[in-house]
């Protein structure tokens, strides 16, 4: 039986079979600073990024067998007529990559990102109620391989992964997480503005600060906003929000490594000193549980997450210097790929903050900027004298990161085209601020197809399907309804995967929150992960019958033509309606402003007020430590 978006409530409230639970590991040395250790009997060194790391090459066995199953049940549920996707699997499972690599992103901008990519993330989890009925894609999450996110898709995932790969569902019932009805700048268990509670709050986040900077590293807002973000995202049994959890301390547990989930990847942005503006041509950094680097051609490098803070030097760590752990903080990384510090300088007019307020919230900033306090800062950098490179990140002492999306690319992509990932198809869940209304306007991927094309500099051997200007996407609708790009392969000369561009719209709700608002009531929160199911399921196939049999003709289309193995019908009929024909209208389109299809949330601005109230006295209370 079809269950229509209105009827669906997805399980809103419900504890589903894996509770939130404490975890990745509380195992950083010394809480929040980094210390000294003892070096493993192999000395951490940084490696090429020539091919992936041994590490990512031996999970790669355990979890694409692994996904065999799920792959099998998903496919088997979408309809797909005379296709047997069980027989197709086992036919060709003997040798993985026939198989479909299934990748996941999920793109930033804040809480609408997290809670719209949330909502897409409930829908692809089978172990979310009524996820696997007909009409639903229930089971996507564990047929895929690699999950990617930045900015608020960032904390999505480490919602999801420090707290032992646990499901929306359980996050949504959670009164440990998830609890966005106080602002960030509040702290938690503040019902309403109370100054001494507040202050209290940032002043336990300036004493773990203040002890890494006695440790002898240098800081910055982000490790603030860091240790903010991680009192709503981790689930500490102690209170102390995730203090001493380490990102990669993910690789540690059991489950990831008898590959019971994807691959989480974050995404952030290299920026060189003195810059604000951050060109389309920045290095792109991943985190994976593993390693930290970059497969762009300024670096071509990963250093071991584990051991950042240690003293690099050329690739290697001389004998004379001793390795370090808890750099990795759990939350700095997913301040790293959040650091909108610098966009707040530049977007500051654009706030709902009152003119005094943001005349002194400018001026803190502005200062901060200066000093390239306004970034994330890894220092020591781990690149240094990396490769005798005359890039100018291989000759500073510090490497200084930014918001993932801060090139333009929102959709946090890179990582999940790089040849040697040999990806198929990518579900890209774009919750981007593009228009003027907040909806996204195929922009992220636009960028990532353009740098693409620079084939003689960071291209790099990455290659994405060709997308239409910004107006075409607006005119033609590209940006409020599922599109596949690169559906004909023979279009490029390299593997290229198929993208399925699944943007933000309001399907039952207004979904295009400001990036810059810090609070949630549990309704809006619930409402828009609601309208994110909706938006990739397409109202439960309510709004298209054929949508879950096209879902499954994009995860095999790539498969099936190495395999020589042809596809249904329906997928001709999918095809049709979903790949991007190649037209253009680059004509001006009108304000982009959509309506609810069905029902409407009262989303409320006052929270931005309410938010206006603490920053100023956020900043200056920080400039005292």
């Amino acid at each position: 039986m079809k269950v229509s978006w209105i009827t669906l409530t997805a399980g809103l409230a419900n504890a589903a079979s894996i509770a939130v639970s404490p975890r990745a590991l509380p195992n950083a040395p010394d809480e929040y600073s980094p210390d000294n250790v003892s070096c493993p009997s192999t000395r951490p060194s940084i490696r090429s990024a020539a091919s992936l790391s041994t590490n990512e090459k031996e999970w790669l066995e355990v979890r694409r067998n692994e996904t065999l199953q799920p792959m099998k049940d998903l496919l088997g549920r979408l309809n797909l007529t005379s296709f047997d996707p069980s027989g197709y699997i086992d036919k060709h499972k003997s040798n993985a990559s026939n198989i479909p690599n299934v990748a996941i992103a999920v793109s930033g901008g804040g809480y609408r990102a997290l809670t719209n990519g949330a909502g897409a993330l409930k829908a692809f989890d089978s172990r979310t109620d009524n996820s696997t009925a007909t009409g639903h894609l229930g089971g996507l999450l564990q047929s895929a391989t690699y999950l990617s996110g930045l900015s608020g898709g960032g904390w999505l995932l480490g919602s999801v992964y420090v707290n032992n790969f646990t499901t929306i569902g359980d996050l949504q019932a959670s009164d440990k997480v998830w609890e966005f009805k106080n602002s960030i700048l509040e702290g938690p268990d503040v019902k309403h503005f109370q100054i001494v509670s507040t202050a209290k709050y940032w002043k336990d986040l300036a004493e773990a600060v203040k002890s890494k900077k006695e440790a002898g590293y240098n800081t910055s807002l982000t490790d603030y906003w860091g240790r903010a973000l991680s009192y709503q995202f981790i689930n500490s049994s102690s209170n102390d929000g995730g203090i001493d959890y380490t990102w990669s301390s993910i690789a540690l547990t059991d489950d990831f490594k008898k590959g019971k989930m994807p691959l989480p990847i974050l995404v952030a942005d290299g920026r060189n000193p003195g810059e604000i503006l951050i060109g389309s041509n920045s290095t792109v950094y991943e985190f994976n549980p593993w390693e930290f680097g970059s497969f762009d051609p300024s670096v071509y490098g990963f250093a071991p997450l584990e051991y950042l803070g240690s003293r690099f030097e050329n690739g290697v760590l001389p004998k004379d210097e001793s390795c370090v752990r808890g750099f990795d903080n759990a939350g700095y990384v997913m301040g790293t790929s959040s650091s909108l510090f610098n966009q707040f300088i530049l977007r500051l007019n654009g706030t709902d903050i009152p003119s005094l307020l943001k005349d002194a919230a400018a001026e803190i900033l502005g200062k901060l900027g200066e000093h390239d306090e306004d970034i994330a800062i890894y220092s020591p950098n781990p690149f240094y004298k990396y490769r005798n490179s005359t890039a100018a990140y291989s000759s500073t002492p510090e490497l200084d990161v930014v918001d993932g999306g801060e090139d333009g690319q929102n959709v946090p992509l890179h990582p999940l085209i790089q040849p040697t990932r040999n990806v198929d198809v990518i579900f890209a869940v774009d919750s981007s601020a593009d228009t003027e209304y907040s909806w996204p306007n195929g922009s992220s991927l636009i960028y990532t197809y353009e740098r693409s094309l620079n084939t003689t500099g960071i291209a790099n051997g990455t290659s994405f399907p060709a997308v239409p200007d910004v107006n075409t996407f607006l005119n033609n609708g590209l940006n409020k309804r599922p599109t596949f790009f690169g559906c004909n392969s023979s279009n490029t000369s390299t593997p290229t995967p198929l993208v399925v561009y699944l943007p933000n719209a309001p399907y039952t709700t207004e979904s295009n929150t400001s990036t810059f608002q810090l609070s949630y009531e549990d309704k809006q929160r619930d409402e828009i992960i609601l309208n994110g199911y909706n938006v990739v399921t397409m109202g439960n196939g309510t709004a298209d019958v054929n949508w879950p049999a096209c879902v499954g003709c994009a995860i095999l289309q790539r498969s099936t033509e190495r395999t020589n193995t042809k596809l249904p019908e329906v997928c001709s009929t999918c095809f049709q309606n979903y790949c991007w024909d190649g037209s253009i209208n680059s004509t001006t389109p009108a304000a982009y402003e959509p309506r609810v299809m069905m029902e409407t949330s009262g989303a409320t601005k006052s929270q931005l007020n309410r938010t206006a109230a603490v920053v100023a006295f956020a900043m200056m209370f920080l400039m005292t430590f």
